[in-house]
């Protein structure tokens, strides 16, 4: 693999994207429309002999060959237990597989899988949303990954803050939110301290709403990408809004249907709010990482401003309060 670049997608241009399918063995009409995602390049093209599909350029130095691999065999693993996630295409290449290597990129492809966001004030919605992440979770649960992140404390996201702090990206003054991150890191291992041991099991690892789409047959994944091992709870709490009631009362509705099908471990309630400052910490170091793609600075044109850091400190702040909080109840 290269070496990652600063600019790493100037030279994917439609008709790189049209050639490097064609490398593949697929053959697009010349209709392509660029998909929401930063991280990656992401393409819905049409096929000259069949429907669209949905391809993938991977960032370097992000992931992998073997970390993409291990989530993509998840993901075929879902596709076989009939789990409604969206697995990649099996290529054909010399040595058919999912990943393919042409030129300087690597990429997959997938069926496009059309939906929309699901309504999650409806506790029906919910609960059938429950099932399904037990569903996910029961495959899951079968075999570990061991190339890719386990998700069980502070350790990733401390090195980021503190990379960070060392980095030139921090305007002037911004001391108090380096200490306010190493104050919510103490709490998050504290939190991890009293649960004791966390049963880690393959997760999705980043549920929001918007990976989640709802077709006429229900719900089903469209991004892999943050697969980790971790705790059952990682794959619940983003799916929660609101107040402290209406979190509790979206959380039973989740595991009215989940434990329909799988145990769940109440304890690792208590991790919401950790797993909640982790994402916020990570988040920030995430997009300095990334500062240098042209992407970044017109997504995210705050980042560099005091107010952007002034934000973050509140938001740490009231993490801190709430790690402090009993965990919610269903």
């Amino acid at each position: 693999m290269t070496q990652p670049s600063d600019t790493p997608y100037a030279g994917l241009t439609p008709h790189a994207v049209l050639d490097a399918l064609d490398a593949v063995g697929l053959r697009g009409d010349g209709r392509i429309l660029q998909l929401n995602s930063y991280e990656n390049r992401v393409f819905q093209v049409h096929l000259e002999d069949d429907g669209p599909v949905v391809v993938k350029f991977y960032r370097d130095g992000r992931w992998s060959d073997a970390q993409i691999l291990e989530e993509h065999a998840f993901a075929l693993e879902l596709a076989a237990a009939e789990v409604p996630a969206v697995a990649p295409m099996v290529l054909p290449l010399p040595e058919p597989s999912t990943l393919a290597h042409v030129g300087p990129w690597r990429l997959a492809v997938s069926p496009r899988c059309g939906g929309r966001q699901p309504e999650l004030e409806d506790p029906s919605t919910l609960s059938w949303i429950g099932r399904f992440l037990a569903r996910l979770h029961q495959v899951g649960q079968q075999s570990a990954f061991t190339q890719r992140i386990r998700l069980e404390g502070s350790q990733a996201a401390r090195a980021a803050v503190q990379w960070l702090h060392k980095s030139n990206m921090l305007p002037p003054g911004s001391d108090a939110w380096h200490a306010m991150a190493l104050q919510a890191l103490e709490r998050v291992d504290a939190a991890f301290e009293r649960h004791g041991r966390v049963n880690l099991l393959r997760l999705h690892g980043d549920c929001h709403p918007g990976n989640l789409l709802w077709s006429p047959s229900g719900p089903h994944f469209v991004d892999l990408d943050d697969a980790v091992m971790g705790p059952a709870v990682q794959d619940l709490w983003m799916l929660l809004g609101g107040t402290r009631q209406e979190m509790q009362s979206q959380l039973g509705a989740l595991l009215d249907g989940y434990e329909s099908l799988r145990d769940f471990d109440r304890r690792e309630l208590a991790l919401i709010e950790p797993l909640r400052t982790l994402r916020i910490l990570g988040h920030s170091a995430w997009i300095a990482r990334r500062w240098q793609d042209p992407a970044f600075p017109i997504a995210f044109p705050a980042f560099e401003s005091p107010s952007y850091w002034g934000q973050q400190l509140t938001l740490l702040r009231e993490q801190i309060d709430a790690m402090a909080e009993p965990p919610l109840v269903a």
